[in-house]
């Protein structure tokens, strides 16, 4: 490493402490900045809350020029730049929010060498304002954020992604070129460095294990769900959530249904106007209204590090989506509680969403049915998730070809210990006997029913689809005594197996999968998710505390937890007269820090993780006020 790189890195180091108020990089976060410090393209994967942003910030204020990132949300650009701006950096935005007079302001301070960042979504690269001022503007990085949005094996394919690689190659003098992550398979990763033309690039992943999240599954009907997402949320009433909902009528519904039982709950989903969309999104993250209930529509980019539980109130098509929107809790560290609601219809739905998928109108009919194929792949793997007997973290981490170092056995009572399969609340019943039953069966009606008549003839059902058919003569009619779901489970699980395999189009029917043959051997078992009493008040079996919020909750004592809730509403009071999210005048874990500290001096308030020289003198005399009192 030469003289000049080893200063950068100093200067790094310094940026780090001075501007953001962080002693240390976390892992992966180091190496990332001195590749791009040193001029290499980089690829980081890290989870979400592992700190991505920082990998492309910390450059942008030690190199000369401005650094571009490419966001794909309006919202996400707000709030970071207005978290930047507190920090004393000078950024902006450049969309569709602003008038074409303030966009022109914002290119021509640009240009001048205002702004040390520039945030622009990918759709501006077409817009030839833009590309007069790329041509000539001293550009330091160009930052990818939410990179998978490229492939189109990925869980959020946007075409305007695909234009990225030709505007950096168009310009005068190529710059650096970062691409971040929190979610990709390997095959994604290496389609984000084909269609982004990367560079021999630095590839970090640091790792896809989330510590402080955990996860619990929970299989529910309709009305238990609801129950369930209410007291909750009544439960945790000092706490932001996100519930997550596949239809925008479940959306309406059930925040309806919420703000019934009293909850301060908001909704955004695609059918509401752009106005309302923006107000309750604005809403949720400045606390007013602390829940908010969405389609999938809501949440990529969105910057809120005190979100302590994400509720699913039904399944997501993949383990992809679903762990990125749950991981939306929890991103400064803090514990938080990722909930997953589900039952046999949230499959069925999510399968009819992918036949009816029209969204990718530039795709061959070819290449739209590969893409098919491989959604209705994750939706299998998602629905394994569900059902699995294994440890949650353990199968997440599997599936994105990371080791767990931890036993990954529910029914052994081992495990990480963080997850509802790893608890002594689940049991692993052996069901073998009852899969091979339903192998025969389904061979016998040589595929041509979907689940439903499948469970019918094996309870040995006389309705009316059963006698028409003439199913009620079959041999395997009325051999099994079980209910129709714990079927219909089963036929999840052996689908899951790929000993069996549900068919596309509007009517899926049940056929042979490319490993029935297996299901005959003596070696075959197969093994299904019993819980033992119902599921817990509290996830994880946390004890809530009545009107305190978690993070308060892991104070050691009453004073201290009394000290978070005064500096929580001495935050909203300074970021309502500022006008910018609580989160961005003091992190959660910033707060804790101070609660468990007690400094009386500027000196001993900088030493708290989260707090630096800007927020220091912008906000240290009112916090150093309320502690004192």
């Amino acid at each position: 490493m030469g003289v000049e790189s080893r200063a950068s890195i100093d200067r790094a180091q310094e940026v780090l402490r001075d501007r953001f108020g962080y002693e240390a990089f976390r892992p992966g976060q180091r190496e990332l900045v001195e590749a791009i410090l040193e001029g290499r393209d980089v690829l980081g994967i890290m989870p979400t809350g592992a700190g991505k942003s920082l990998c492309y910030q910390v450059p942008a204020l030690v190199l000369p020029g401005t650094a571009i990132v490419i966001s794909p949300l309006v919202s996400l650009m707000h709030d970071q730049v207005s978290a930047l701006v507190g920090d004393g950096i000078p950024a902006a935005f450049l969309n569709s929010q602003l008038t074409p007079a303030q966009q022109a302001d914002v290119l021509r301070d640009a240009a001048e060498g205002a702004y040390k960042l520039l945030y622009i979504a990918p759709e501006r690269l077409g817009d030839s304002r833009f590309h007069a001022f790329a041509e000539q503007a001293s550009i330091s990085l160009i930052a990818v954020d939410e990179a998978h949005c490229v492939s189109q094996w990925g869980q959020d394919f946007r075409p305007s992604y695909l234009g990225i690689a030709a505007f950096i190659e168009q310009l005068p003098q190529r710059p650096v070129v970062a691409a971040f992550t929190a979610t990709a398979t390997t095959r994604v990763a290496d389609d984000i460095i084909r269609l982004l033309g990367l560079r021999a690039p630095t590839r970090i992943v640091t790792g896809f294990d989330r510590p402080n999240l955990h996860f619990e599954v929970e299989q529910l009907t309709e009305k238990r769900k609801l129950a369930r997402t209410a007291s909750y949320a009544l439960e945790h009433a000092s706490d932001s959530g996100i519930v997550y909902c596949s239809m925008r009528k479940e959306v309406e519904r059930l925040q309806e249904a919420l703000v019934e039982a009293g909850v301060r709950a908001t909704r955004y989903h695609a059918g509401l106007s752009a106005k309302e969309r923006q107000a309750n999104q604005r809403a949720f993250v400045n606390d007013d209204a602390p829940v908010m209930v969405a389609t999938n529509a809501f949440g990529m980019g969105i910057d809120k590090s005190n979100v302590r539980y994400v509720i699913h109130h039904n399944m997501p098509g993949s383990l992809e989506a679903y762990y990125q929107e749950a991981g939306r809790a929890g991103r400064d560290g803090e514990p938080a509680d990722c909930l997953l609601f589900w039952n046999d219809g949230d499959i069925a739905t999510a399968r009819f969403f992918i036949e009816q998928d029209t969204e990718n109108e530039a795709l061959t009919r070819e290449e739209a049915e590969t893409v098919r194929a491989a959604q209705r792949r994750r939706l299998a793997t998602m629905a394994g998730y569900c059902l699995t007997t294994d440890c949650l973290r353990a199968t997440i981490l599997r599936y994105f070809g990371e080791n767990a170092d931890f036993a990954s056995s529910a029914a052994s009572g081992a495990g990480c210990g963080n997850c509802s399969n790893c608890t002594d609340n689940v049991d692993a019943v052996d069901v073998t006997l009852t899969a091979r039953a339903i192998m025969r069966c389904v061979h016998e009606l040589r595929g041509r029913y979907g689940k439903g008549l499948v469970a019918d003839v094996l309870r040995g059902s006389a309705n009316e689809k059963v006698r028409q058919f003439g199913l009620d003569r079959a041999k395997t009619y009325g051999i099994l005594d079980a209910s129709a779901a714990e079927i219909k489970e089963i036929i999840e699980l052996l689908v899951v197996g790929e000993y069996l395999e549900i068919s596309e189009g509007r009517f899926p029917l049940v056929g042979l999968g490319p490993r029935a043959r297996e299901a005959a051997t003596d070696e075959f078992r197969l093994h299904m998710k019993r819980v033992k009493k119902p599921a817990r008040e509290s996830a994880g079996g946390r004890t809530a505390m009545k009107g305190v919020s978690k993070a308060a909750a892991l104070l050691e004592t009453d004073e201290q937890r009394e000290l978070f809730e005064r500096l929580r509403v001495l935050r909203k009071s300074i970021a309502d007269a500022e006008g910018v999210p609580p989160y961005v005048v003091f992190s959660d874990s910033a707060l804790r820090g101070m609660c468990a500290a007690r400094p009386l001096t500027p000196g001993e308030l900088l030493a708290v993780s989260g707090v630096g020289p800007a927020k220091l003198d912008r906000y240290g005399a009112a916090f150093l006020a309320e502690i004192a009192r």
